[in-house]
């Protein structure tokens, strides 16, 4: 079961495993955050397989969720759905207090009732704050979130640590760094400063263009999900109570950084996306957003042991890919 299935990383979560033979229960209430015409466009691509039921239906809805589990029993679930965006949290923190922190509670409380195998859940890089140890790393403490977006994921965390402690679920967290790549939101900065040159249009460009972010390619992200969650979380027999890790538990809880590990700050990716489309952009700057970060940085080693899977997709040609799908998209 993959909840958000309409969303970026759900539908490409989902598309992979119909590709390696699963079926798959998708669950998205394609609300209007952006454009539902591309939801729907994800969906469409989805529905095409004989092994996808997709359900319309909100998290936070307790008796439609607990008759969709009861339905199908799922064994796995990766939950994905989730109000998304630093700077939208500024405006309707309600929102991301209902869909990340009701809505996960309902998920848990299903998968403790109907005993699901695997809770794969994404979490946030956010959530590290705007500390200056670099890179992240799982295993240094992330309690100084700087957004309501950020607290929620957080949240999260310690929900499922909750419930692994107490009802046994395995649980696994995964904290995305930035993702890009095609089908991906028209929220993020890469997509609508690629529209914006396509369109001849000025882009604006918060603070100075040198806010460092792990750009993380959806194939990576893609690899990493569908590894993890066929590794269910077990406790960690290393784990000492008078040391604790921030990053595993004594009961089957874990984090993950879910990165490329290397860096470039806004202005490269502007030039790049400058470089794969062929024409400059109109830069304009402004101040910076209140909740944003200076700094994302994945430390991945953990994941890499875990899972065997180095991420491949650099920057340079993430983006190429991406505009090539956003040109054909548009038309």
């Amino acid at each position: 079961m993959v909840t958000g299935a309409a969303g970026f990383v759900g539908f490409h979560v989902s598309a992979r495993l119909l590709a390696d033979g699963e079926a798959v229960v998708g669950i998205d209430n394609l609300n209007d955050y952006y454009d539902p015409m591309l939801k729907q466009a994800r969906l469409d691509q989805l529905t095409a397989s004989s092994h996808f039921e997709f359900v319309k239906a909100d998290l936070c809805d307790e008796a439609t969720i607990e008759q969709i589990f009861d339905r199908h029993r799922p064994k796995t679930i990766i939950n994905l759905a989730a109000q998304a965006g630093v700077r939208y949290s500024l405006i309707d923190p309600m929102a991301y207090v209902r869909t990340n922190v009701l809505g996960f509670t309902n998920i848990l409380e299903r998968c403790r009732q109907f005993e699901v195998e695997h809770l794969v859940y994404a979490s946030s890089s956010s959530i590290y704050g705007s500390t200056a140890r670099t890179p992240f790393s799982e295993h240094d403490p992330a309690n100084h979130p700087v957004s309501v977006y950020a607290a929620t994921k957080r949240s999260d965390e310690l929900l499922a640590h909750a419930y692994s402690h107490l009802f046994g679920l395995p649980t696994t967290g995964l904290r995305f760094f930035t993702v890009f790549g095609p089908w991906g939101r028209p929220d993020m900065a890469y997509y609508r400063f690629a529209e914006a040159i396509l369109d001849d249009r000025p882009i604006n460009v918060f603070g100075s263009g040198d806010a460092l972010r792990d750009f993380t390619y959806i194939d990576d992200i893609v690899e990493s999900v569908v590894r993890v969650a066929r590794m269910p979380a077990a406790p960690n027999p290393q784990w000492d109570v008078n040391d604790p890790d921030p990053g595993s538990s004594q009961w089957p809880w874990r984090v993950f950084n879910v990165g490329h590990g290397f860096q470039a700050t806004v202005s490269r990716l502007i030039d790049v996306l400058e470089e794969s489309i062929g024409r400059p952009a109109k830069r304009t700057y402004t101040a910076e957003q209140p909740g944003d970060v200076p700094v994302t940085h994945a430390d991945v080693q953990d994941l890499i042991r875990y899972t065997g899977y180095t991420p491949q997709v650099d920057l340079e040609a993430g983006l190429a890919h991406f505009v090539r799908w956003l040109r054909a998209y548009r038309q």
